[in-house]
């Protein structure tokens, strides 16, 4: 027989995640409060959003952290992302300027 042990977060009387390690847990539980935060700081604002947008925003600001602070320290946006985005628009510039095969259907 095999013991495993799983750390579970849970909010609102819902399972959200399952993990291996308590630090694993702790830091999505972490991320959670954030984004509810977020999501409350964005509700007090003149912004127009419903409440699954302002969910939603705050589970990206709050998944974002590092971007976010290095965007407040800096004003630039992090290499890591910039260098994405510049990777995607060549792949969409590529494929706008790349023709159409046809292929045969079997």
């Amino acid at each position: 027989m095999a013991v495993e042990i799983k750390y579970v977060v849970i909010r609102n009387g819902e399972e959200k995640m399952t993990f291996a390690s308590k630090k694993e847990a702790d830091a999505h539980d972490k991320m959670l409060d954030m984004a509810e935060t977020f999501a409350d700081w964005l509700g007090q604002s003149t912004l127009e959003l419903d409440e699954a947008q302002r969910e939603a925003l705050g589970l990206h600001l709050a998944a974002e952290k590092e971007a976010i602070q290095h965007i407040i320290r800096t004003s630039k946006l992090p290499e890591a992302v910039a260098s994405q985005s510049a990777d995607s628009d060549s792949v969409v510039n590529q494929q706008k300027k790349a023709p159409i095969k046809a292929v045969d259907a079997a």
